[in-house]
């Protein structure tokens, strides 16, 4: 089973997912274990930065892909709108998806004020993690489309009243009716 969590910065992917790991004693691979070494070394969105999450991405997926059949894996990431960059990091976890089925994809919302409370947190700064409330902001205005709206088993839940647990357990619920 893969569980990929898509959702914008600041509505609690990687605690939500934390908590979801732990009920399905799986295996957590957020988007900023993947992504930091490339923040560290190179420069955003740069041609190093990219190749360098392709890279880790490929080392990444080629551990998930050899761990047990029966063990779940959980993954974050932020991928919506467009672009091809998007598009591509997307067809990788969907071939990722089709070696560990079922392929389940959560989509992960929070109202504007929730999501820019969680976003200005400060313990996001020291993982990484952006910080800037327009960063919300701009993302509620735009409304760019979460990649994964076709995917055959698709949870859509708004988690700006749900504690990460309370998350977490609604989404387990969801999963254990497809198995």
């Amino acid at each position: 089973m893969l569980v990929v969590l898509n959702g914008y910065p600041g509505v609690g992917k990687l605690t939500i997912a934390q908590e979801l790991t732990s009920l399905l004693g799986g295996r957590l691979l957020d988007i900023h274990t993947v992504y930091n070494v490339a923040f560290a070394l190179t420069e955003f969105k740069s041609p190093e930065f990219m190749r360098a999450v392709e890279q880790i991405e490929a080392i990444a997926h080629d551990l998930v892909r050899k761990l047990p059949d029966g063990q779940p894996v959980v993954m974050t990431t932020v991928l919506a709108g467009d672009s091809s960059w998007g598009q591509a990091e997307w067809d990788r976890l969907v071939d990722l998806g089709r070696d560990r089925p079922p392929f389940c994809v959560v989509h992960l919302h929070c109202d504007l004020d929730e999501n820019i409370r969680r976003i200005a947190a400060e313990g996001r700064g020291a993982k990484r993690k952006p910080r800037d409330p327009d960063m919300a902001r701009r993302n509620h205005e735009e409304g760019k489309p979460l990649l994964g709206s076709d995917a055959p088993h698709l949870l859509k839940i708004d988690v700006t009243q749900l504690s990460p647990a309370g998350a977490a357990q609604a989404i387990e619920d969801w999963l254990r009716q497809m198995t």
